[in-house]
């Protein structure tokens, strides 16, 4: 093993972040995509004509997975997250959760939920507190038309599923104008009596998923949707926790809430803390960014992956891959020199 992996066995002591770019970001999250493959086909995260797989044998496997994420534990990260892809594709997505849980890091999980009945059990298990769950639409029509495929209901099931065992469901919701923007106040009614987090998304910009700033729904156009719909005067602004990307919410006298990420008109980039690993073994110092450094062909070397991914960290731009203005972010020329977010991880 690397050298760095000697480290570990006191892991637990440790206190510095060693993972800091240039403008003295602390690294603490690591965002792990586990397979590249999903059982939906979201228009926002996938060309119509599909993405191109890497090949198997340059995916990393259970064992892989588990030694890089330790390697960065022992770094200085502190929280993990486990997406696709849908991680819960993956055979052995039991294993790779199992041991990831025996590190001293908080571990998180995105899906679209169609298969989340079957893990419930164990995340229950695991005293899992959180679950983010993709759903962009409560109508089982909308749903069939923006995924291309016709499992509404099983969501919708395991989003209930998800409140009973006890673990809070996060929904994450990408907004399309003209498409489900008349859904907000919907789902932010469904917050009245469940403790569900309703996270809306501006719709980001990846290869092959047609992006327009037409299309965007902005944090300023939210709010004021909300505020129309349930008075200005309800609104609670929530305290933000360090390095969140969204911007938190209530309506007064509900139980849950709702937030909004965004990452296009109100960038957080100044205090973002997260790193990206490929299921091919990539890191990505953001998500926009169209550089990618590979770690896992020197760690099956039996090389140390530490120095490579600090040398990533120091080219890590101030803002969204350089994209530093929103004009910059609207040139198709840039905002598309990147993966499709499916190849990425959520």
């Amino acid at each position: 093993m690397p050298n760095e992996l000697e480290t570990i066995s006191t892991v637990e002591s440790k206190s510095v972040n060693n993972l800091t770019d240039s403008f003295n970001r602390e690294h603490s999250y690591l965002r792990i995509s586990l397979i590249e493959k999903c059982n939906l086909r979201c228009t926002y995260c996938m060309p119509a004509e599909g993405v191109t797989l890497s090949p198997p044998d340059s995916i990393m496997s259970a064992t892989e997975v588990l030694e890089i994420a330790k390697t960065f534990v022992a770094s200085g990260v502190t929280k993990i997250r486990l997406t696709g892809g849908e991680p819960l594709l993956r055979k052995d997505f039991e294993t790779i959760y199992n041991g990831l849980t025996k590190l001293p890091a908080e571990i998180g999980i995105t899906t679209n939920a169609v298969l989340l009945d079957k893990y419930l059990p164990l995340f229950k298990e695991k005293e899992m507190k959180s679950i983010n769950i993709s759903l962009d639409t409560l109508s089982k029509k909308k749903f069939h038309e923006i995924t291309r495929r016709d499992q509404f209901d099983r969501v919708m099931n395991n989003i209930y599923a998800t409140l009973n065992a006890g673990i809070q469901p996060r929904i994450n919701v990408v907004l399309l104008r003209d498409f489900n923007e008349n859904e907000i106040n919907d789902f932010i009614e469904l917050t009245k009596d469940m403790p569900l987090i309703i996270r809306f998304i501006e719709f980001m910009p990846f290869e092959g998923n047609e992006w327009k700033t037409e299309k965007l729904v902005s944090l300023a156009s939210i709010l004021q949707n909300v505020g129309e719909h349930f008075g200005g005067a309800n609104i609670e602004r929530i305290q933000d926790k360090p390095n969140d990307t969204s911007k938190n919410y209530r309506i007064k006298g509900f139980n849950g809430s709702f937030s909004v990420i965004s990452t296009v008109t109100n960038p957080f980039c100044d205090s973002c803390n997260r790193i990206r690993l490929t299921a091919n073994g990539t890191i990505k110092n953001c998500l926009f960014s169209d550089g990618e450094v590979n770690i896992l062909e020197p760690f099956r070397k039996n090389e140390a992956i530490m120095p490579i991914v600090k040398m990533a960290l120091g080219e890590k731009h101030k803002m969204r891959g350089g994209m530093d203005t929103l004009e910059q972010f609207s040139d198709p020329k840039k905002n598309q020199a990147n993966r499709s977010m499916i190849l990425i991880g959520g």
